[in-house]
């Protein structure tokens, strides 16, 4: 629990020293533009994307590239729905955090049955049963109850988030059995090699999309900031009008 919130404070008093220079009121066009962008502290974020960006190219990007060479693609599709079956508590504190027990009851369903006949969440049984999944976090919840998303922050080795995301990690953080994993049992090394071989499955699912993106912008940070943002505000704006307020389709 320590971790998450000891980042958010660290980030929050270093992020302070970097905010870029509001544009004179004289100038319509780029105090629009000022606050289309939400990012006060561009300066600092940029040397963080910058830090994340040469972290990635010489790191995380050929991991990513050697693990999906040397692993056949229906390996790697059982690890991701391995991984995404070990989330499934996070995603169903998620659910009953946001008032959708219908989403909550799926959630429920898909553990029990891709766990069981599904090989501990190897094959997605459960979504051919009709109970397909779906995706919930911290930063959703928090944004469900009313909480402002704050200025865009660019955060080193997590990546783009916000005040209220960083806040939305700390939950899900929280909500993850394994933060509270006891020392011994090999627990503890579960843990970290579940969370190192997370980091690899979603950095092997970006391969063409960030090198097209990349390829495509004249200023990668501005492009990765906008995708960002677009991508979360339709986030929110899909939960806000979920349909999910109803019971469970398994107690119809």
């Amino acid at each position: 629990m320590r971790a998450p919130l000891l980042l958010t404070a660290g980030l929050a008093a270093l992020l302070l020293t970097g905010c870029a220079a509001k544009p004179p009121a004289d100038d319509p066009d780029a105090i629009a533009d000022y606050k289309a962008n939400n990012d006060p502290l561009e300066p600092t974020n940029r040397v963080f994307f910058t830090f994340n960006d040469k972290l990635d190219t010489y790191a995380l990007k050929p991991i990513a590239q050697g693990y999906v060479f040397i692993t056949p693609a229906p390996v790697r599709s059982g690890i991701h729905n391995a991984l995404g079956n070990l989330a499934s508590p996070a995603l169903l504190v998620n659910d009953v955090a946001e008032g959708h027990p219908r989403n909550a009851g799926t959630t429920f369903m898909r553990f029990v049955i891709n766990t069981t006949a599904g090989g501990l969440g190897t094959f997605d049984v459960a979504k051919h049963l009709g109970y397909p999944g779906h995706g919930a976090d911290g930063n959703l919840t928090l944004a469900l109850w009313g909480v402002p998303e704050g200025p865009y922050l660019y955060v080193p080795f997590l990546g783009p988030s916000s005040p209220r995301g960083l806040g939305g990690y700390a939950i899900d953080t929280a909500a993850n059995p394994l933060t509270y994993a006891p020392h011994g049992y090999g627990l503890h090394t579960f843990s970290y090699a579940k969370s190192g071989l997370a980091i690899i499955d979603q950095r092997a699912g970006l391969l063409v999309d960030l090198d097209k993106a990349k390829a495509g912008a004249l200023d990668p940070y501005a492009t990765f900031r906008t995708l960002y943002q677009q991508y979360e505000h339709k986030q929110i704006a899909d939960g806000a009008k979920d349909g999910a307020a109803t019971p469970p389709a398994w107690t119809n």
